[in-house]
């Protein structure tokens, strides 16, 4: 039996931008399958605080911003106390953009590429040293985008860093030696988010030349993070691409 086989389901989950969205999905979506899950966000949302009351010994949360790199490690740590430690972590947390290139303040690109690159990078070199300490096995999922395969107007920064956390995923898969397993999972464009810096005529194109008729739902996601989370897979430095093959 090879070692990816060996590594276990994860447990605990660290997920970042966990408020809103396609994060509040994901760790409702985990919450529901049992494990224990720890969600940070900058503004913790009435919909992820109503969770705890739900799942109040597997769910703890707290406000922290992806930039503070000091905040994120004392949340680790804390996490680390209450739930146990983390085997997984699932990177959501970005910002977006909404201007082209010409017209992008430099204050502003710098800002996407701490928030949705550098950040990332940080916390998971940080929950990675702790793992290996600890000699757990484990799993990463970052989530990207569509928009690093195929390229649209007004997202060239935002493009960038999640083209950059797709090639980190192949790195860390390739340094990591299959102790722990690294993919990311591409998004297409969601019906509520990120497509208001697109036209309707071209949030029109993309629904005609997608097969399935439509745009990314969070419900077409959750399947996939948790398969990369919980089975038994040899699937590993990959990315995943889930927008109903309108990028094909």
């Amino acid at each position: 039996m090879s070692e990816v086989s060996l590594v276990p389901p994860a447990s605990v989950v660290l997920v970042s931008g966990g408020s809103r969205g396609l994060g509040l999905a994901i760790v409702t979506d985990l919450l529901a399958a049992g494990l224990k899950v720890a969600a940070f966000a900058r503004t913790v949302t009435p919909e992820l605080a109503a969770l705890s009351e739900k799942y109040p010994d597997h769910l703890h949360f707290g406000s922290v911003d992806i930039n503070d790199a000091e905040a994120g490690q004392a949340f680790v740590k804390q996490v680390e106390q209450v739930l146990g430690p983390i085997d997984a972590l699932v990177n959501n947390a970005a910002i977006g953009q909404d201007s082209l290139h010409v017209h992008t303040s430099a204050d502003h690109l710098s800002e996407i590429i701490r928030t949705n690159l550098t950040s990332p990078l940080i916390l998971t070199r940080f929950v990675l040293r702790r793992m290996l300490a600890k000699g757990l096995k484990g799993r990463i999922v970052n989530i990207t985008s569509i928009c690093a395969q195929r390229g649209y107007p007004g997202l060239v920064a935002y493009s960038a860093t999640k083209g950059g956390m797709d090639a980190a995923t192949r790195s860390l898969a390739r340094e990591l030696g299959g102790r722990i397993l690294a993919n990311s999972v591409a998004p297409g464009f969601f019906a509520s988010e990120m497509s208001a810096v697109l036209g309707q005529t071209q949030l029109d194109q993309i629904v005609r030349r997608t097969p399935t008729g439509h745009l990314t739902e969070p419900e077409d996601v959750l399947p996939v993070v948790r398969m990369l989370l919980l089975e038994n897979t040899n699937i590993n430095g990959q990315v995943l691409v889930v927008d109903g093959a309108a990028s094909i």
